[in-house]
């Protein structure tokens, strides 16, 4: 298993794993939105899994200057428990620390107890905060999710 920066390559292995992932996603999470807005800033923070060159795992990550943060961390089911979300999380903080970042972010949807689990056994913890969000643009008045 190999991690590599996306490349327009793996436009379409992306778009069918988080359609198989996530298929009741919002509109804005969709591969034609989220990967061309992610790759006008930091590209090289867009982390693509591949397993003989099909597209098994991905990681967005940012960095503010401030916090870094994760989105979008992704596994193929039929590839799950074999280490790709985990070096797929390993790499991202890898060239976060790089840039300077001093603590890593990320979000969890309520409810999502495997997610919850897989990162406090990577070291993350639960904190106490409220998230709070506000579509801006075009997808004003969308649900927040």
């Amino acid at each position: 298993m190999e991690i590599a920066s996306y490349r327009e390559e793996h436009f379409a292995g992306i778009k069918a794993l988080w359609a198989e992932v996530n298929p009741d996603d919002r509109p804005w999470n969709s591969p034609e939105i989220a990967i061309p807005m992610k790759m006008s800033v930091q590209p090289e923070l867009f982390l693509v899994a591949l397993e003989e060159g099909n597209v098994v795992g991905t990681t967005m990550a940012g960095f503010d200057g401030h916090r870094g943060w994760l989105h979008l961390v992704a596994v193929k089911p039929s590839h799950r428990r074999r280490g790709i979300a985990t070096r797929l999380l390993q790499e991202a903080e890898r060239r976060l620390e790089a840039l300077g970042c001093p603590k890593i972010n990320l979000q969890v949807l309520a409810g999502n107890t495997a997610a919850v689990n897989l990162y406090k056994s990577l070291g993350f913890d639960v904190e106490e905060r409220v998230s709070m969000s506000r579509r801006i643009g075009r997808f004003r008045g969308a649900s927040h999710r």
